[in-house]
């Protein structure tokens, strides 16, 4: 792929989340929009396509968007896919990027959650809300013996969580480990002043907070909040004409992944979060032609305190079945090796669904372009952003500093 084949972020914003009750998902979009543009230092009659991303609210979000932000008779996409679907939406504008349809895309994905209740957890108390046990072995056949499992997000990512300590045995206390992760988010969150939770929690108040699926308390699950995030990219050939500050701030985007569940046994009883997303890193750092080792930091789903332990693993950011050793090595903390969720990740930054794909790669762009503050991860060059959605979608985006602003 030649340069003038490259795609690059030119903006991007995120706005603040949180609870906005006098403004709704048409407001915070466009916030977020003519927030991206003016970083990107173009307007929307530059851009040729919108894709925007929405799930619990209206199903037309682009075209109410463009009569806020600016109608111009360019393609508009409403994208919904669970909670990948701000990184669904910006792979669509990519996309219309890179097959040369258009010069510059748009994309924004915004969600008001604020009192929504747990993730995942409406609907399913239902008699057969429950996934079903044959023989004492799930899927096996024969007459049935019970139930097992749940189809609410926290007994899922909790079940996943203690089956990877089931299969890679920890010799410390489960319950702790969860809570220590959960305890480094909510410290990094410190430090972001975008994020809906920004004040420190000492281990002892999230583990005995209120238990919502064992291991995750509450402050160990994702906060649902209002929030929107936006991003303008564009490709190589584009932006060589436009300013050398546009240049020295614009972000490669040197993957970009999106994958589904492929077909197994397992997954047909209970929701398989981990190979998707193994195979979506594969594939991102194949494309990217970069190694873990060479990021610089990662911006991980952490919907949940067990799901940021097992993507340890996905990722690749640890020998496999070693996330465990790998938490313990301080490595994950904004000091170590490999800084995990500086944002405060989805537990304290927040979690308005349709914006976390872009909020992702927002966190990660403030660091390469070095603009990220007192949270700033020094001499960040690489990182990678990764979103997933129980619909079965993952989303690995893998970001790169400007050589420009390296010289």
């Amino acid at each position: 792929m030649s340069a003038s084949d490259d795609i690059w972020i030119l903006g991007i914003s995120m706005t603040k989340f949180g609870k906005h009750p006098d403004k709704d998902i048409v407001d915070l979009g466009a916030e977020a929009i003519m927030a991206a543009l003016a970083d990107a230092g173009v307007t929307m009659a530059d851009m040729g396509i919108l894709a925007a991303g929405n799930l619990m609210g209206r199903g037309s979000i682009a075209q109410q968007l463009q009569k806020q932000v600016g109608q111009t008779g360019i393609p508009a996409y409403n994208v919904s896919n669970a909670c990948a679907t701000g990184a669904t939406a910006l792979r669509t504008a990519i996309m219309a990027v890179k097959a040369g349809e258009v010069e510059m895309g748009l994309a924004v994905g915004v969600e008001k959650l604020a009192g929504a209740g747990l993730l995942g957890a409406g609907g399913v108390a239902k008699a057969d809300g429950h996934h079903w046990e044959r023989n004492g072995r799930v899927g096996a056949v024969g007459p049935v013996d019970g139930r097992i499992g749940t189809e609410a997000m926290p007994g899922v990512f909790a079940q996943v969580g203690m089956e990877y300590l089931h299969d890679h045995p920890y010799g410390g206390e489960q319950f702790e480990l969860f809570a220590r992760i959960s305890e480094k988010n909510h410290s990094h969150s410190t430090l972001n002043p975008l994020a809906a939770y920004s004040k420190y929690m000492p281990l002892d108040q999230i583990m005995n907070d209120i238990m919502i699926a064992y291991p995750n308390t509450r402050p160990m699950c994702s906060a649902n909040c209002d929030g929107a995030a936006a991003a303008v990219v564009t490709n190589g050939a584009k932006l060589r004409t436009l300013s050398l500050e546009q240049q020295r701030r614009a972000v490669k985007v040197s993957a970009s992944i999106l994958t589904s569940d492929p077909y197994q046994e397992a997954c047909q009883i209970l929701p398989d979060v981990n190979t998707l997303t193994r195979n979506a890193a594969e594939q991102a750092y194949e494309q990217a032609g970069v190694a873990p080792s060479d990021l610089d930091l990662v911006e991980l789903h952490d919907c949940f305190a067990t799901a940021e332990l097992v993507h340890y693993d996905n990722l690749k950011l640890c020998e496999p079945g070693g996330a465990a050793d790998f938490f313990e090595s301080g490595a994950p903390w904004r000091d170590g090796d490999m800084p995990v969720n500086v944002s405060g990740g989805l537990q304290s930054k927040g979690h308005p669904i349709s914006a976390t794909g872009i909020a992702n790669i927002w966190e990660i762009c403030q660091h390469v372009r070095g603009e990220g503050g007192d949270r700033q991860i020094e001499g960040a060059k690489i990182g990678l952003a990764h979103v997933i959605g129980l619909a079965s979608a993952c989303g690995v985006h893998i970001l790169e500093k400007s050589a420009l602003a390296a010289a």
